[in-house]
């Protein structure tokens, strides 16, 4: 299925004129060779594009990126195999880097010796009777230079560990416009050995698993670039390296029965999506690209905007939507979500947007061998869109509230204090499921949230780690859309219900009370009951709250008006009937923290409560 639709969105690509021409592949470049007339390393810059980033805890950061460029098609084979226009600095110069920082030509494998002789044999001869100035000027650096000469060469120990895992391309110094793999004779050149590699005669040819038709099939695949965690020279997505993965004599990726043709397809595709801004988003560890089947933007703009929050609508896309736009759009959704009338493919198509778009999600991260898919979701867009503005809605706590990103649930599902700030791919796949699916949310999520509340705690510096809009939306949306899906009345209100009889939520709201009274008796209390009792309250609460009562009575005491709280202590406990429940599972747990949420934060009730208290009610 994956496969089969990047070969289907290269095709897209491919119509709107956004895909590399045949013979070419994307490559990470680094670095910028200067070469004199005569071949000489003039010069070796840093030619990478600055990109600011933004870290889990808001933070910005300002990071380098090698550029991407169009190279004749990179080699694919093990082992030592020279490419047209070389980019890697062992075949280019012929120098191992050591772990000391220095260079130095041989090692016990030979290897670097035997690539540079490689490199230097396929483009001698490929490049016989060109005759251009960047042209003339690399073959003079390749006949000049001699790797055991060159072991002290400042411009590549300058490069220090960068030289080992960097991308290389040569111009002419003072004309840097004049690049190497630009230059139209050796283009030229290049067309016409493409023309005469389709003569081919020892190549194995059967029908293709992925277009059906009897074509050449790949026996090794192109690498993916820009995955985390994958390896800098890219990693595989389909590779046989077992023999126990070998059969009917077929070794390698011809065991897939994949022609050249939809491998090329689906390797430059996913290439492009891994190093694209618009398609690409990090997930803790796993790397999430999203891609409509449609030249229209605009379908990355929207749901990018929706799921992820992201206000980069598109790279260099004239046909995108601005963010005010996009904003506006969404809006209009996520209104009539919250009254539960939203018909997503109504207002799409009142902006000619395709409704019935595939749109697709993917979930990389690499093991020891190849890259490996952690989910992949497929949605008509109309339908996907409408599906996250119905968990905007159930995460909402206010009329107000704010579009609340992945990242941002996920980063409540661990502690503020751990080292690695990441949650399980597989705990990610299941959230991100029931978004885009509408589904049930996962048991974990619910549960994961209920325990950093009972566990965190607030800081000097964050006074909401343990309770913030944000977990709070998050156990309200698994509350109210478990009742929807069971076809019950959803039950959690965006703001305080004092119609609510439910024991767990009665109890919450109780506690928020009688720390409120607490506080009120001692100004400035460094340790009140929700640090002594929250946890043992929110699961055991015929344990805790008689004890608590009789702790409030000596707090109501030193109150001038008492007789408000005492009313609203008595009311709450009417609704009681002056019994607490034994225990509280799960679910009680969480309308226990929603219950004590509301009563504590909700702004009218705040209201109230100094008014009352000035009439001494």
């Amino acid at each position: 299925m994956l496969i089969q639709a990047l070969c289907d969105y290269y095709d897209v690509m491919a119509r709107a004129g956004k895909v590399l021409e045949e013979g070419y592949s994307l490559v990470r470049i680094h670095y910028r060779v200067g070469l004199s007339a005569d071949g000489r390393v003039e010069g070796i810059e840093l030619w990478q594009v600055p990109k600011t980033t933004t870290d889990a805890k808001g933070k910005t950061k300002e990071t380098l990126e090698p550029r991407q460029l169009a190279l004749f098609r990179r080699t694919e084979k093990p082992g030592i195999d020279a490419n047209i226009v070389e980019h890697r600095p062992l075949y280019l110069f012929g120098l191992n880097l050591e772990k000391d920082g220095t260079l130095h030509p041989e090692d016990h494998t030979n290897k670097a010796v035997k690539s540079h002789q490689a490199f230097v044999e396929r483009n001698l001869a490929f490049m016989e009777g060109v005759d251009s100035p960047i042209v003339n000027a690399f073959r003079q650096f390749i006949l000049n230079w001699k790797p055991e000469e060159e072991s002290a060469n400042p411009c590549l120990l300058g490069l220090g560990k960068g030289y080992a895992t960097g991308g290389f391309v040569f111009c002419l110094s003072g004309d840097p416009s004049m690049m190497l793999q630009d230059d139209p004779q050796l283009k030229a050149r290049w067309q016409e050995t493409l023309k005469a590699d389709n003569g081919e005669t020892d190549r194995v040819v059967r029908q293709c698993a992925i277009t059906g038709e009897m074509d050449e099939i790949a026996s090794i695949h192109d690498k993916i670039n820009g995955v985390l965690g994958g390896l800098a020279t890219g990693t595989k997505l389909v590779a046989f390296k077992n023999d126990s993965a070998f059969s009917y004599g077929a070794e390698q990726a011809l065991n897939c029965n994949i022609s050249v043709t939809a491998m090329r397809k689906y390797t430059q595709a996913l290439n492009i999506l891994t190093n694209s801004k618009t398609h690409k988003t990090m997930l803790g560890d796993v790397t999430m690209v999203r891609f409509a089947m449609s030249p229209d933007r605009r379908c990355d703009a929207l749901v990018g905007n929706a799921m992820l929050g992201t206000t980069d609508d598109a790279e260099d896309e004239g046909d995108a939507l601005d963010t005010s736009e996009t904003e506006k759009l969404l809006s209009k959704i996520y209104a009539e979500a919250r009254l539960g009338f939203a018909n997503a493919d109504r207002i799409l198509l009142e902006q000619h947007i395709d409704p019935t778009v595939a749109y697709y999600i993917v979930g990389f991260k690499p093991n020891a061998s190849r890259l490996a898919v952690q989910f992949l979701y497929r949605r008509q867009l109309g339908q996907l869109i409408q599906n996250v503005a119905q968990h905007q809605a159930d995460m909402a706590i206010s009329a107000d509230a704010k579009l609340v990103p992945l990242w941002q649930i996920t980063r409540q599902l661990v502690s503020p204090k751990a080292t690695k700030q990441t949650v399980d791919p597989s705990l990610t796949a299941k959230l991100l499921e029931a978004i885009v699916y509408g589904y049930r949310y996962p048991a974990f999520l619910l549960a994961t949230v209920v325990r950093r509340i009972q566990t965190d705690s607030d800081n000097e510096t964050d006074k909401y780690i343990k309770f913030n809009p944000i977990r709070v939306g998050i156990l309200k949306a698994c509350l109210n859309r478990s009742a929807r899906l069971n076809g019950q009345m959803e039950e959690i209100s965006m703001a305080l219900n004092k119609e609510n009889t439910n024991p767990a939520y009665l109890c919450g709201r109780l506690f928020a009370v009688l720390e409120r009274v607490q506080e009120q008796a001692n100004p400035g209390i460094n340790r009140t009951i929700t640090d002594a009792y929250f946890a043992s309250a929110s699961t055991r609460p015929a344990l805790i709250f008689p004890r608590l009562i009789r702790l409030a009575q000596t707090h109501l005491k030193k109150l001038e008006y008492a007789g408000y709280w005492n009313r609203l202590i008595g009311e709450i406990n009417t609704k009681l009937n002056g019994e607490y429940p034994d225990t509280l599972d799960l679910a009680d747990q969480g309308r226990f923290d929603i219950g004590y949420y509301q009563q504590k934060y909700a702004p009218s009730e705040k209201k109230t409560e100094n008014t009352d208290m000035m009439e001494g009610k």
